[in-house]
Formats: C-alpha cells, sequence, structure tokens
C-alpha cells in the first residue's frame, strides 16, 4: 500500500474540524448568564449584582442585574459603582510597576530607602525586606496581622500609625518562608509611591492608570468619586435578617482596598491587561510594559493547595498583587476583594483572551464563586456543573458546623449569667489595658454589668459576660461585626490579672478581626463602678 502524505491528510484533518460544531470551544449566552446571576442572587440573598464578560478584545456580555440599595430599588446597571476592595492591589502593583518603568525604583530595592522609619519586628527582616516584599504575602506576619488598625472603621489610626506599629506585630513564621494574606504592607506600598513621587497614591493611581484608560467614574476611595450617584449600597444577612449596614470608609487604606469601580470601567483594565498594555484605537497606545504585566503574572509566593478541582488545578501561587493557577492547563489570573457589605472577583484566563468580572453588594462569597465558575467551565468546554447548588450546598454545611459551636458557647454564657450573675466578683477585671500597637480598651463596669470598650477604635465596644474561669465573651453592640470574641484575663506570678489576650468566636468571623494577635497589658486598676465619666454614662455607652 501507498503512504499517505501527511501534509495531505493535515489538511484534511483541520479541513473536517472545521466543518463540525463540536470543534468549536464551547461559550456561554447572555440569556444563560442571565438566568444564572437571577438564579445567585435568589440563592444567596444578594440585592445586586453586576458581570461582564471581555473576550477576544472585546466585551461580549455586561449588565447589571437587582438593586443598587433594599432601601431605595435604585436598579443596577453596567455603570453601577462597586468598592472593589482588594481587586484594588493590582492597581498599587501596577503604579509601582510604572516607577520601574520610568527607572524611579526597583522592585528589590529595600523599603527603608524610602521609608526611613520603617521597621518590622526583627532588625535583619527590617533591613532586608523589599518592595517585591510589600506586595507578596511573604513577611512572616500572619493572616491579616495589624488588621484591627483597619476594621472596623471609624478610629483614629493613620497611615503613620500603621507604618510605626507594624514593629510590634509578632511574626507567626519565617521571612519569606510562606505565604500569609495581609493589608498592611499594601498600605505601606502605596505610601512608596507617595514617597517616590511627592503625590498620594489616590492621585498617582487615579492620573496615571484610571483617567489614560477612560475610567470616568472610578476613584481610589469613594470620598474621591465626582459622582457618588448609581453607588451601591453594603448588605449583609444580620442575626438572619438582609440589611443595609453602614459604608466601610476608611481613606489611608485605598492602595490596599480602595478603589470604587463598574464593570464598565474594570472592563477596561482587563482588555489593557490581557493586550499587553496596549489600549485606545487599534491598541496604538501604551500603559503598561509587557514586561511589567509579565512580572505581575509570575508566582512569587507559593500557596499550598491540596484541593481536588473539576478545573484539574495542581498549583497556586501570588504574583504582585495577583493570585495564580492552572486551570484545565491554562494560566488562571485573579483576585477577590471584600468589605463590609459588598465582595467580588476579577478572573483572567489570557491563554483563551477571557476575562470575567464579578461585583456583588453583599458579602456572600459563594455568589461571586458560583458565577465565575459557571462562565470559565464554559468556555472550557466543560461539561456543566450546578455551582449554585454545589457552593450553597457547602455553606450550609459550614455555616450549620460554626452555628452549633457558637450554639454552645452561648448555651454555656446563659446558664452561667442565671446561675451565678451576683457571684462574679466584677471588680477584679476592671481596668485599663493596653496594646503596643492597638492601644488601650477600657473594661469598666455598670449597674452590675462589665463592659469592654477600645479607646481608638471605638466602634469596638460590649457587654462582657461570663463564660468560665477568667474568661468572658463580649458581645459587640454593633451586631453587623459578626466578631464576638472570648476576652481572656491573664494572671502574673503573683496571682494578680495582669493582662488579656482576645481570640474570636465563631470560625465564621473574617480574619481581619485579627483578636488574636492583641497582647493587653493592664496600666490601670479603676476600682470605681465605671472607667466611663457620668456625663458619658448618661448617653447610654
Amino acid at each position: 500500500m501507498k503512504f499517505c502524505n501527511p501534509s495531505r491528510l493535515l489538511l484534511a484533518v483541520l479541513f473536517l474540524l472545521s466543518n463540525f460544531p463540536f470543534a468549536q470551544a464551547q461559550t456561554i449566552t447572555s440569556p444563560e448568564i442571565d438566568k444564572l446571576v437571577e438564579r445567585t442572587m435568589a440563592t444567596f440573598q444578594v440585592p445586586g449584582i453586576a458581570v461582564a464578560v471581555v473576550k477576544d478584545g472585546k466585551v461580549v456580555h455586561m449588565k447589571g442585574y437587582g438593586v443598587n440599595s433594599l432601601s431605595t430599588g435604585e436598579k443596577t446597571n453596567e455603570h453601577t459603582l462597586f468598592g472593589v476592595a482588594s481587586n484594588t492591589k493590582a492597581f498599587t502593583a501596577a503604579s509601582l510597576g510604572l516607577l520601574v518603568e520610568e527607572g524611579k525604583i526597583k522592585w528589590d530595592d529595600k523599603v527603608v530607602k524610602y521609608i526611613p522609619e520603617f521597621r518590622l519586628y526583627n532588625d535583619y527582616v527590617t533591613a532586608e525586606f523589599t518592595i517585591r516584599d510589600l506586595l507578596t504575602h511573604r513577611s512572616g506576619l500572619g493572616l491579616g496581622a495589624g488588621d484591627l488598625m483597619l476594621f472596623p472603621d471609624g478610629n483614629d489610626f493613620t497611615a503613620n500609625d500603621l507604618i510605626r506599629n507594624i514593629q510590634y506585630l509578632k511574626p507567626v513564621s519565617d521571612f519569606r518562608l510562606k505565604y500569609d494574606y495581609d493589608n498592611l504592607l499594601y498600605i505601606v506600598a502605596g505610601e512608596v509611591v507617595a514617597r517616590v513621587t511627592g503625590t498620594s497614591w489616590s492621585d498617582f493611581t487615579e492620573k496615571r492608570i484610571l483617567q489614560p484608560l477612560g475610567m470616568t467614574r472610578s476613584a481610589a476611595s469613594y470620598e474621591r468619586l465626582r459622582d457618588p450617584s448609581n453607588t451601591i449600597e453594603a448588605h449583609a444577612v444580620v442575626e438572619g435578617n438582609l440589611k443595609v449596614i453602614d459604608r466601610y470608609n476608611l481613606p489611608f487604606g485605598a492602595a490596599a482596598g480602595g478603589i470604587y469601580t463598574s464593570v464598565h470601567d474594570l472592563s477596561k483594565w482587563l482588555l489593557m491587561l490581557m493586550n499587553e498594555g496596549r489600549y485606545g484605537d487599534d491598541l496604538k497606545q501604551g500603559l503598561l510594559t509587557q514586561k511589567v504585566i509579565r512580572e505581575q503574572w509570575t508566582p512569587q509566593t507559593i500557596i499550598p493547595y491540596h484541593g481536588k478541582s473539576p478545573f484539574n488545578t495542581h498549583f497556586r501561587s501570588y504574583g504582585l498583587g495577583w493570585f495564580l493557577s492552572d486551570v484545565k492547563g491554562h494560566k488562571e489570573v485573579s483576585h477577590t476583594g471584600g468589605l463590609p457589605g459588598m465582595v467580588s472577583q476579577v478572573t483572567m484566563l489570557p491563554e483563551l483572551n477571557l476575562g470575567i468580572i464579578v461585583l456583588t453588594n453583599q458579602q456572600n462569597g459563594q455568589a461571586f464563586r458560583s458565577i465565575t465558575n459557571t462562565i470559565k467551565q464554559a468556555y472550557l468546554g466543560m461539561e456543566a456543573h450546578d455551582w449554585v447548588a454545589e457552593l450553597k450546598k457547602e455553606e450550609d454545611e459550614y455555616i450549620a458546623e460554626a452555628t452549633a459551636y457558637t450554639d454552645m458557647i452561648w448555651a454555656d454564657v446563659n446558664k452561667v449569667l442565671k446561675e451565678k450573675k451576683s457571684k462574679v466578683a466584677f471588680d477584679n477585671y476592671v481596668g485599663t489595658f493596653e496594646d503596643k500597637w492597638f492601644g488601650h480598651v477600657e473594661i469598666y463596669r455598670q449597674k452590675n454589668k462589665l463592659y469592654f470598650k477600645s479607646l481608638r477604635s471605638p466602634r469596638l465596644q460590649g457587654e462582657m459576660l461570663y463564660y468560665k474561669d477568667n474568661t468572658f465573651v463580649v458581645k459587640w453592640t454593633d451586631r453587623t461585626f459578626e466578631a464576638d470574641a472570648f476576652v481572656v484575663f491573664v494572671p502574673d506570678q503573683e496571682g494578680k490579672l495582669s493582662g488579656i489576650s482576645m481570640k474570636a468566636v465563631s470560625p465564621l468571623t473574617d480574619f481581619s478581626y485579627d483578636f488574636h494577635d492583641l497582647d493587653f497589658t493592664r496600666v490601670q486598676a479603676v476600682p470605681q463602678s465605671s472607667a466611663i465619666p457620668a456625663a458619658k454614662r448618661k448617653q447610654g455607652l
């Protein structure tokens, strides 16, 4: 027999494949996305969501769903502004990348070169800490260490306080050894931009990134919005009821999570990144160089990954402002963001020229995961998987487990409250306590009840209920926190209660309520019935 001509055989195969629909990449239609989002909103109690999909250099889906606020009923659309929280971190890395390209800094410059007062717990780490280290979550500090200077808002901390106080945070691992997500060091990164340019991170990022890209309604933080109309309000399920909660607002933390934007504006950011830094008509303008983008999308810190994934994910890592992983053999570049009452996700598969943006006005991350995963699996040509049902089941199981634990704690507290209320010697616990980075808190007695109040973060105040031994549970007055905490009084060598440690009660508590990093020492014993002046007691504090 004669051998086939290889080139003719290849042409024949390509011809056959090109004429069969199953050889085309599976996609998801806009009506299908509409149904997906509506179902997601109903399942996870999300009032408003905006979604954009960019593919092959074009926006193929862009739409808002539901309402901006349960209070106003204003409809969400593609121009609705959301706080995207930690999705801001990629903009901070890009701002530094612009300065690298201009020769004003280097990724591996020492931070103390630009911020001489910068100090960490260890002198060697301080001296060796680089701009790259600011962006890669490998400092040795624990998850969310120091975030109580950021959460909740309404405190009196400043960026200078943060830079000064980082030195008191004790590391939980060796320098550059392991991944632990942090926010504080991104704020320091923003300060590097300010020191080098002589302008704020917010001004620089708006002028050099947002404005050139035509992100005209976006701003570096909420209070900088030129037109705050058509902006979402924050929502959360509080003690079983979905409600509007206070908007988080802490301007000095903008470089870690301040940007407000829309899917309309944010799609321009993704298109620029996937076009190797080019944008505008015929991609004639350049913002970031390929080199900077490549550096941001290069793994810097390994993130342990042991799970099983329908996307055949084998590894995860963190680059510069981006999470990096593999999905079905393709590189995935993504990030999430979370503020009280609003969470978001941005995802890119550069090899597929695919970008997905999901912004929400409720703090349930399972909603954006359901939408992103469903869209992503469609473009990857995967068999359909019901992510809404799966993630809802996962959430229900986790909440049930956590609720069972916290119910047990509160049952013990209520039992003690009924049986031993009059026997607890509250005066033994009254006093002023100081933590080196968080400042002073007061434990005071009022009308035979014990109360906790932070002096620098006054929203952290609530009644302390006796649990057992020298342990209380503080029930925060603001019930939107979902962060009630154990307060453990620690005796010294003479048996006197000289210190306090704390820990969140519920495993569902957000890591930014990092009570476990606090180490209070008694600085003043107050034997009187209250540490709060009478004038303030009349106000109900």
